[in-house]
C-alpha cells in the first residue's frame, strides 16, 4: 500500500479568466484523517477537481494513493469516494436509491450495491429514513446522505468538501463524528474546510494554503505544540510582569490584574527562567503556570503572508 494520500509537486492552476488558484504547490499528505484549511477562495476546491481529474493543471503534477492523475483519471478516479459542498440530491428520489445507483456507477453490481446502501445509510443514521424521498430531508439528513454515497462503494480516500457546512451546533457534531470513524474501516479523508477547529477535533495531519500558496503542513499536534502559550497567575501586579518580560523581548497579553498569557517557542525553558526570575524581583507570588496550546485558527494567522 502506497503510504501518501496525496503529493502534488509545483502544481499550478490559472483560470482562462487569469485567476490563479494555485500557486507552485508542492506536498506530500500522508495517509489518515487530513484536513485541508484555508479561507474561502484559497484554492481547496481547486485542488481537489484537480484530483478528480477534473480540471487539468496548468503546470505541476499531482498524485493520488500513488496513481498520477494526468495519466489515469477515470482509474484513479475508481479509488476515491467524493462528497461536494453544494446540494447535488435528486428531491424525488430516495437516499435508498440514490446510494445504491451510486454505488453501481462505482462497480458494484446491483444487489451488492443495494445491500452496501442499506449499511452506509444505516452506518451514518438514517436507516429508518432510506425510503424516504430526499426531498424532505433536513440540510443534516442530506449531508449524511452525500457521505454515504461517498463511502458506498469502499474507497481508499474520500474527498469531503466543507462537510459541515450549512449544520446546526448538533448536526455538526455529528458529522464530526462520522468522519472521525472513517478511519476505523480503512478510508483516508481529506476535508477540506474554512473550519479550523473541525480541523483540529477530527484530523491528524493538516494541510494549510492561501492565496493558492502553501501555508504549512504536518502532523495536527505538532503544529499545536510548535507554537504555544503560557498561563501565568500572579497573586497580582500581571501588567509589571507583562513589561519586565516585555523588556526582555518576550510576547506577552496581560489577561487581567493577575493574570498573563506569555508567548513560548521551542521548549519554552529561557521564558520559564525569566518568568521565575521577574516575578521573584518585583515579589509577586506565582500562584500557577499552566500550558496553553495555540490554536490552529491562532496558528493560520501568524503564518507570514
Amino acid at each position: 500500500m502506497v503510504d501518501d494520500l496525496l503529493r502534488t509537486k509545483g502544481l499550478s492552476l490559472r483560470y482562462p479568466s487569469g485567476t490563479l488558484a494555485l500557486d507552485e504547490l508542492t506536498v506530500d499528505v500522508p495517509r489518515g484523517s487530513v484536513g485541508l484549511v484555508g479561507a474561502n477562495g484559497a484554492g481547496k476546491t481547486t485542488l481537489l477537481r484537480l484530483a478528480l481529474g477534473q480540471l487539468r493543471p496548468t503546470a505541476g503534477t499531482i498524485e493520488v494513493v500513488g496513481r498520477a492523475v494526468a495519466d489515469d483519471p477515470i482509474g484513479v478516479r475508481a479509488h476515491i469516494g467524493f462528497m461536494p459542498e453544494h446540494d447535488c440530491l435528486p428531491s424525488d428520489q430516495t437516499a435508498a436509491d440514490v446510494v445504491a445507483t451510486l454505488g453501481e456507477l462505482a462497480g458494484l453490481p446491483p444487489r451488492a450495491a443495494r445491500q452496501r446502501a442499506s449499511e452506509v445509510l444505516d452506518l451514518v443514521g438514517l436507516d429508518e429514513a432510506r425510503f424516504r424521498p430526499i426531498g424532505g430531508f433536513s440540510t443534516g439528513m442530506r449531508q449524511r446522505t452525500k457521505l454515504a454515497q461517498a463511502i458506498v462503494a469502499d474507497p481508499e480516500v474520500v474527498l469531503l468538501d466543507e462537510p459541515t457546512a450549512g449544520l446546526d451546533p448538533i448536526g455538526r457534531e455529528e458529522m464530526l463524528a462520522l468522519v472521525g470513524r472513517l478511519a476505523d474501516f480503512g478510508i483516508s479523508a481529506l476535508v477540506a474546510t474554512h473550519l479550523l477547529d473541525d480541523v483540529q477535533r477530527v484530523c491528524d495531519q493538516v494541510v494549510m494554503i492561501d492565496g493558492g500558496k502553501l501555508r504549512h503542513a504536518g502532523a495536527t499536534q505538532a503544529l499545536l505544540h510548535r507554537t504555544g502559550a503560557l498561563r501565568v497567575e500572579v497573586n497580582d501586579g500581571a501588567g509589571r510582569l507583562a513589561d519586565l518580560l516585555g523588556v526582555a523581548g518576550v510576547a506577552v497579553t496581560v489577561v487581567d490584574d493577575s493574570t498573563l498569557d506569555v508567548r513560548v517557542d521551542g521548549d519554552g525553558g529561557h521564558v520559564l527562567d525569566l518568568v521565575r526570575d521577574g516575578a521573584d524581583d518585583l515579589g509577586l507570588a506565582l500562584h500557577a503556570l499552566t500550558t496553553r496550546r495555540t490554536s490552529l485558527d491562532e496558528l493560520f494567522l501568524d503564518q507570514p503572508q
